[in-house]
């Protein structure tokens, strides 16, 4: 049977497609990227804001529609609207085959192979006693107490060039306005020696950019052995060239880990730091656990270690009870900071965590006034920031042709800047020295140098 996956979300649900594909190849399926080909059609889905989930459910009322003509079509969900929602996706729509949570995935083979036993004992009208009874096609959306990580399992990639690697699964922080705690379960940490392998293999298979996950890969921890730990026993994985990882949370950005980037030679000079807010009480109602004047104080070891790395950031604007001069600190300390990008957003509510509980929303009109007033002021900085690379000497990881002009070739920065330039095809896993001469947009264009 061939099955396609349509993936959603961050990072983490790309590397659980690769996994949820190695399950089932490994059991007899064949993956297919044509979705006329599809006997089996899985998306792996976000929960974290509510348009994510309203596009997945759009998507999958189109394409349960084949099974009018398409008999054998089974649709299911997997990820982290699974686990949220649940029995309530099949509600939603009553085609659904089967929903299956983040940490159940080794069990989807034996879920497949149950729902065509029953399909078969129906289209022949063979007695339930031939049969053995069918699991239910739904998991729970309780987090089991012995929730996977799945060890022994290296993910089938996507990508030939670039890896995607779990190091932890779950969150304990329990910010106010964020849903993953409920949907990734609690903080489980995967043995240094499977990450290494993983990493090794990756970089044997010519993915030699590689970047390490969790919701909050600072708080690593496998008997002993911390973050920094692991960044330096990869660093010294000879298969591979460039380490990355996200995210960070700045209440557990140790010491230890600034001397750890700034001395491991493969760890690339870019950090992603969520910020979210600039105020110190709106900071305490998301439930964060850091200062502002903290933050700072982070960014000003990161570049004093590091005078040329990038940091990224996300932000929220209009926050539950956000008062105008408290957005003004928000506005005041990006602009402080200047980023070399961030991902910005206009509070939105998701049911089931804290935040949602709260009464004093920011209307939104203002909020969505506010999130406009960020991008303006951060548009400025990235471009800024873009156009000072004019005349730099950079490292770019060739990845592929431009999709604009098909004599240049595309890649990234240490610092994970687009950047393109003169080339052909041959050029793809090489690393090259390119002198910057434009910067268009977010993308540098330089020639080889």
């Amino acid at each position: 049977m061939k099955f396609i996956i349509e993936t959603y979300g961050c990072q983490m649900n790309v590397a659980d497609s690769e996994l949820i594909t190695t399950i089932l190849t490994n059991a007899g399926f064949t993956h297919t990227e044509n979705i006329d080909e599809a006997q089996i059609i899985i998306f792996n889905t976000c929960s974290v804001r509510e348009n994510a989930e309203k596009r997945v459910i759009g998507r999958i009322t189109s394409e349960v529609s084949r099974k009018s003509y398409q008999n054998d079509l089974l649709v299911g969900i997997v990820g982290c609207m699974a686990q949220r929602l649940g029995e309530e996706l099949k509600k939603i729509n009553k085609k659904i085959d089967f929903v299956v949570g983040v940490d159940q995935y080794s069990q989807l083979p034996e879920i497949i192979e149950t729902i065509r036993s029953a399909e078969l004992r129906s289209a022949f009208r063979i007695p339930n006693s031939e049969f053995r009874t069918p699991n239910s096609t739904f998991i729970s959306n309780t987090i089991l107490d012995q929730a996977e990580i799945y060890n022994d399992l290296y993910p089938t990639r996507s990508n030939p060039l670039n890896a995607f690697i779990t190091i932890m699964r779950g969150c304990n922080n329990f910010c106010t306005y964020c849903i993953v705690p409920f949907t990734r379960g609690r903080e489980r940490s995967r043995p240094i020696k499977e990450i290494l392998h993983e990493i090794e293999l990756a970089g044997q298979y010519r993915a030699y950019d590689i970047t390490l996950l969790g919701q909050n890969v600072n708080s690593y921890n496998f008997e002993n052995n911390d973050f920094p730990d692991l960044l330096k026993k990869a660093n010294e994985i000879e298969s591979i060239k460039r380490i990355r990882f996200i995210t960070s949370h700045p209440k557990d950005l140790s010491n230890k880990l600034i001397e750890t980037m700034a001395t491991c030679e493969k760890v690339c000079e870019h950090i992603h730091l969520p910020l979210q807010s600039g105020n110190n009480e709106i900071l305490n109602k998301m439930n964060r656990k850091y200062t502002a004047e903290h933050y700072l104080n982070l960014i000003k070891k990161l570049r004093k270690a590091m005078p040329d790395i990038a940091i990224t950031t996300d932000v929220i604007a209009g926050f539950p009870s956000e008062k105008e001069e408290q957005f003004l600190d928000t506005l005041n300390i990006m602009k402080e900071i200047q980023f070399d990008f961030a991902y910005m957003f206009k509070y939105s509510e998701r049911s089931g965590t804290k935040a949602a509980e709260f009464e004093d929303s920011v209307p939104e009109t203002t909020r969505l006034d506010r999130l406009q007033r960020l991008i303006d002021q951060q548009t400025e900085i990235t471009t800024q920031k873009y156009k000072n690379k004019i005349g730099s000497i950079q490292e770019v990881y060739v990845e592929c042709q431009s999709k604009r002009d098909s004599n240049e070739m595309s890649g990234k920065t240490r610092d994970f800047k687009i950047t393109v330039f003169e080339g052909n095809e041959s050029l793809i896993h090489q690393f090259v020295k390119v002198k910057i001469v434009d910067a268009v947009g977010w993308t540098l264009k330089g020639i080889k140098n």
